[in-house]
């Protein structure tokens, strides 16, 4: 089985020896999204909502560079450094997907890379 590397300008570039996504078998993998601003490649202050809200808009880039948008996710994986912000990250994650919307898991975890409050990855049926 083949697969492509798809990057963007549009969402940050990748921080190590990884692609921003891969598509192979019909599908779009993703790599986990931090809440950086592809303009200054930094993760700016402000609330959690705010940092979910870079993160699905770069979902959404690299989607669309694939040639798919947020309405054909079909898997999330949502990772918080505190799991008592997931009820915020939950209200901005309704603004993104609709119905059906796709399978997700999330998670507390240790630590996040550059120190993120959020990272979110996805899995895109082409």
């Amino acid at each position: 089985m083949s697969k492509k590397a798809i990057q963007t300008d549009s969402a940050p570039a990748a921080i190590g020896p990884y692609s921003q996504a891969v598509v192979s078998g019909g599908f779009l993998f993703t790599s986990g999204q931090l809440p950086i601003d592809p303009a200054t490649g930094k993760i700016p202050e402000g609330t959690i909502e705010e940092k979910a809200h870079i993160v699905f808009r770069n979902l959404a880039a690299i989607a669309k560079e694939a040639g798919t948008n947020l309405d054909n996710a079909v898997k999330t994986t949502v990772y918080l450094a505190d799991i008592g912000n997931f009820q915020a990250v939950n209200k901005v994650y309704a603004q993104y997907f609709k119905e059906p919307y796709p399978a997700r898991s999330a998670f507390q975890v240790a630590a996040l890379p550059l120190g993120a409050e959020i990272e979110v990855e996805a899995i895109f049926q082409l």
